[in-house]
């Protein structure tokens, strides 16, 4: 007889939750419906509910110090947890936090905002010690720079700015009688800004900019400031996080510390081996420190212990105050970390630190700036392989990382060396530092997608060809390019936007590149269309028109249209592209509304239909057959061959989205452009039964002439 085994490191990341259910539930029935008491009302507003989402990580940010969702915000939606690349289900990230030590005159203390477990809505969490206010501008909000964007602010830095407010001065949750178990407060408040880019060298990485604040009149001392993090690699898709300990046991970590570099990272050992073949880490990036600061030095300190502990003094969880600190304040030896930790998978929590920042008096702040950043492994070595071959594209990212942060600090030593016209330093001529400056392509044209019969029409506009870049303070536009998915794509263990490749491209005439030219693509006169994107009104005139053949219909495709510039040899700027996904569209191509069935018959394909074709996915429910050449609007019903109905639905060609059965729910972005005249069966009948095999036959009805066709189809299981 098998006997099951409950792993303890499971047990202790969840039953905590658990016990915290069961609470709820013979709460819920002692109340008996009456209204909460008013003490454990909570007015305070946690706001988690705000993920990156213009480049290619998803990562959740708070408002109470943390960072990922725990893998336990599921409503409305699963909210992404460090997802990289975006759509690929592949999360790098449980839950992280900032954390703040330091010595004041009742002792040494270490407030966090994080450890070990996810907080659970309305606080009160032992070791989750930053709170916010009730109030509504406490909420995290939002910023962009980009003009066309409904959070476009001239005050934004990047693409997606979030800002968030918090601090430790709370021992009570502020609102309820709730208290924060063993907090006792230095008097830190926190600022965070976090920046994210769409640029397809800046979109692999999120800048975390703390501004850390001393609100009391007590003066902190040897004050170090990190954060933690539950980092771990795994496809979600493949396998789900909460399954317990069987997703966390698999994670490998490391290391760079050397003059450019300053990272913590982990990788997946052998939990998923080929779908989860990327990096996550965490970089300090830079730190400004009081004028009068004689201690700070720039150093960074990194560490990791096993989440349910170990043999060794180093595998233990740091549980109180001092010995926090004291982990803050040194490196784990490199002696342990080659014979213990180095290509070893463990269920491991990372710390990056940095520090000591000698004094923080009243009304005084410093500040220190992290970074998130991913990068697909590089090369063929097995996934236990941690080599430098295979962090190329970690590096290669966290290179344009610290150039967004130094911004025209090229020789990064903090200081602006030569301000005016001629400084190849001060860019925007300004007379001051400047941070996170990156150089820019050209903006990314708007794209209309029309998907017809096996082919797929797109059109864009020329707002490309006015761009300025920051850095040359030139109009470079030089051309552009196309980009497609390809069949099965949206099936993969990274999702549809993971391999979209280069189908055409065209340029000026100027010696430079292929010298095509622009006028194959040119319209004789400009499609004029209004559109609403991020909730602004716009009219676009589409002046280029390209055409796709040769695809199959009801399959998903990504296209995207990109522009990009001529560089700049004499800045040493190579040619920079606008991203692939700001102005990406998933199309499936078909027949169109169909407006008369008696000529344009109706069909349905594959035909006959066979168990787990390629598109299907891996349930009953994720399968799928096509009706096509269907009207505008109709109604199509299903029967059996002794006349029993089998199921039915109602078609509107403008409005279909896919929505109404699994598969797209599963394996579409939610925003599939269909043709008009298809519509998506799952073979599930209105009883919510799998159809068996057999013969079936189906009626169309024309809800606008009221005229009916008949057919059949044959389903081999």
């Amino acid at each position: 007889m098998e006997v099951k085994t409950i792993n303890k490191t499971s047990m202790n990341r969840y039953r905590f939750l658990q016990y915290f259910s069961i609470f709820l539930l013979f709460f819920y029935i002692q109340i008996g419906g009456q209204e909460i008491p008013k003490h454990l009302k909570k007015p305070t507003i946690d706001d988690d509910s705000k993920f990156t989402s213009t480049g290619n990580i998803g990562i959740t940010i708070s408002n109470f110090g943390t960072f990922g969702d725990g893998f336990v915000q599921q409503a409305p939606i699963d909210q992404p947890s460090c997802e990289y690349p975006k759509g690929s289900g592949i999360e790098h990230l449980f839950v992280g936090g900032l954390w703040v030590g330091g010595v004041t005159t009742s002792g040494t203390y270490v407030s966090t905002a994080a450890f070990n477990t996810p907080r659970l809505s309305g606080g009160g969490s032992a070791n989750f010690e930053f709170t916010n206010t009730a109030s509504q501008t406490d909420i995290v909000t939002e910023r962009s720079s980009i003009p066309e964007n409904k959070y476009f602010s001239y005050d934004a830095i990047s693409h997606q700015d979030f800002i968030a407010d918090f601090s430790d001065t709370n021992t009570i949750v502020p609102g309820t009688s709730v208290q924060i178990p063993y907090h006792v407060p230095m008097g830190v408040g926190a600022h965070l800004e976090t920046y994210a880019w769409n640029f397809p060298f800046a979109d692999a990485f999120v800048i975390f900019n703390y501004t850390i604040n001393n609100v009391w009149d007590d003066t902190l001392r040897d004050v170090y400031v990190a954060l933690w993090a539950d980092l771990v690699v795994r496809n979600t898709n493949i396998t789900p996080p909460r399954v317990g300990s069987p997703f966390y046991l698999h994670a490998g970590v490391g290391y760079i510390d050397d003059d450019s570099t300053k990272l913590v990272y982990c990788y997946d050992y052998n939990g998923d081996p080929g779908f989860t073949n990327s990096y996550v880490a965490i970089a300090l990036l830079g730190v400004d420190a009081l004028k009068n600061d004689t201690k700070y030095n720039g150093k960074m300190y990194h560490n990791w212990w096993l989440f349910s502990g170990g043999d060794a003094d180093e595998d233990r969880a740091p549980r109180d105050e001092g010995s926090r600190y004291q982990r803050m304040r040194e490196s784990i030896s490199d002696n342990y970390f080659r014979q213990n930790i180095f290509e070893s998978p463990g269920n491991r929590m990372s710390l990056i630190s940095t520090g000591p920042f000698e004094t923080i008096p009243p009304d005084s702040s410093v500040n220190v700036v992290f970074a998130f950043i991913c990068g697909k492994k590089y090369g063929i070595n097995p996934s236990t392989i941690d080599d430098d071959m295979a962090k190329q594209n970690l590096i290669e990212n966290t290179r344009w990382a610290y150039r967004a942060y130094n911004g025209e600090d090229s020789n990064r030593n903090g200081i602006l060396d030569y301000a005016g016209t001629d400084s190849t330093e001060d860019i925007n001529g300004n007379g001051k530092l400047d941070r996170y400056i990156l150089p820019t392509p050209p903006a990314a044209p708007y794209v209309k997608v029309i998907p017809g019969n096996k082919q797929v029409t797109l059109f864009w506009d020329d707002r490309a060809e006015e761009s300025i870049d920051l850095i040359t303070k030139k109009s470079d536009f030089e051309g552009y390019r196309i980009y497609r998915s390809f069949v099965g794509a949206d099936r993969s263990s990274e999702g549809i936007t993971s391999n979209m490749g280069l189908i055409a491209e065209f340029d000026n005439i100027n010696g430079l590149f292929y010298d095509t030219g622009l006028d194959s693509i040119i319209l004789q006169e400009p499609v004029t269309d209004t559109v609403t994107l991020e909730g602004i009104t716009d009219t676009i005139h589409y002046k280029y028109r390209y055409v796709v053949d040769n695809l199959h219909n009801g399959w998903q495709y990504a296209f995207s249209v990109t522009a990009f510039d001529s560089g700049d040899t004499k800045l040493k700027l190579q040619s920079l592209e606008s991203s692939k996904l700001q102005n990406m569209k998933i199309v499936s191509p078909g027949t169109p509304a169909n407006d008369d069935i008696d000529v344009n018959k109706v069909g349905v394909y594959p035909n006959p239909y066979r168990a787990n074709t390629l598109w299907d996915g891996s349930f009953e429910r994720e399968r799928k057959l096509f009706f096509y050449n269907l009207p505008e609007n109709c109604e199509v019903r299903i029967y059996t061959l002794a006349g029993d109905i089998v199921d039915r639905f109602t078609h509107h060609g403008m409005e279909y989205s896919g929505s109404d059965i699994k598969w797209y729910e599963q394996f579409s972005l939610g925003n599939t452009v269909f043709s008009g005249g298809e519509h998506a069966w799952d073979l599930v009948s209105k009883y919510d039964q799998a159809i068996a095999t057999g013969l079936y036959i189906y009626t169309v009805k024309d809800l606008d002439d009221g005229s009916v066709f008949k057919g059949k189809f044959l389903v081999i299981k």
